[in-house]
């Protein structure tokens, strides 16, 4: 899959991102085929996702975040990813992955199980 300036994979069939300093949720939501509701809870899943909030709490996604919503989007609804691993994959810091200690353990043991 080759990977277009605005953020895209070649082939896709989401519109192009306008050049727009700022964009609500709503525009957001068509932008990327989601549901404002499923960009909320992405924000409490995703700590790279902080869109800027002005008055009455209204939300205003930048360029980049919204390059950002179409990455997790494909990772979830393409390529199957779960909520965990989709961050693990962007790297986000907050990932719990397994501690090296466990890891070792675990294939020390499935070593173990292929070696009997």
């Amino acid at each position: 899959m080759e990977k277009l300036d605005n953020g895209m994979i070649a082939g896709e069939s989401l519109p192009p991102i306008p050049a727009k300093r700022y964009f609500t949720i709503g525009e957001v939501g068509e932008l990327c085929e989601v549901k404002p509701h499923v960009l909320r809870y992405w924000e409490q899943e995703f700590n790279q996702l902080k869109p800027q909030k002005r008055r009455g709490n209204r939300r205003y996604y930048q360029h980049h975040e919204v390059v950002l919503i179409r990455r997790i989007r494909e990772l979830l609804y393409e390529e199957g990813f779960t909520i965990s691993g989709a961050r693990i994959r962007l790297g986000d810091s907050s990932a719990q992955p397994a501690s090296d200690s466990s890891l070792r353990d675990e294939l020390q043991a499935i070593l173990r199980i292929l070696s009997s």
